[in-house]
């Protein structure tokens, strides 16, 4: 296994300035990861970590936000990881994974009230899904719950010695395809 990172991992939960915004707006803009604008400025201000490489382009970023399961009935950080194409393969994205983990459950652990139990994974690279096919991973810590309807893994990280909230109420919203 790689355990050299070709880039530095840089936390930024709750911390995303316009510069930084734009820049990531930019590398999904030039990679197409998001090629609606509208869509990238929201994202960008979801940011928790970022990568840069040694030049100091951004090169990765993991986004998440509060949302709830209608089965868990329980909030948790739906996280999304990504890389640019040429950083990807290089078995960074468990160590990445695990950094923003790190930081949104100690953000959460800060909060007078907890706001997520953990991170929600949903697995959109067909070569994770095929590499990840133990019920629990160890290395990312992360149990395997379900399908989504989209028909992609889904996977939970509880935070340390997290504790359920009273169930809400899963609301109805119209779901938004990318």
């Amino acid at each position: 296994m790689n355990t050299e990172m070709p880039f530095e991992i840089i936390p930024v939960w709750k911390d995303v300035t316009p510069e930084l915004s734009a820049e990531l707006i930019d590398l999904w803009s030039l990679t197409n990861a998001i090629p609606d604008p509208d869509k990238a400025v929201v994202r960008a201000r979801q940011a928790v970590c970022i990568a840069r490489n040694a030049s100091g382009a951004i090169c990765g970023v993991g986004t998440a936000l509060v949302r709830v399961l209608p089965r868990l009935r329980q909030p948790m950080y739906y996280y999304r990881q990504f890389f640019a194409p040429e950083f990807r393969g290089q078995k960074q994205a468990i160590p990445f994974f695990n950094r923003a983990r790190q930081v949104l459950q100690d953000y959460n652990a800060g909060l007078a009230e907890p706001e997520s139990l953990g991170v929600l994974l949903e697995l959109e690279s067909k070569l994770l899904a095929t590499h990840y096919t133990r019920a629990y991973e160890p290395a990312a810590d992360s149990t395997f719950i379900g399908y989504s309807p989209r028909g992609l893994q889904l996977r939970v990280s509880y935070f340390d010695d997290t504790r359920l909230l009273p169930p809400v109420s899963p609301r109805r919203r119209k779901r938004i395809e990318p």
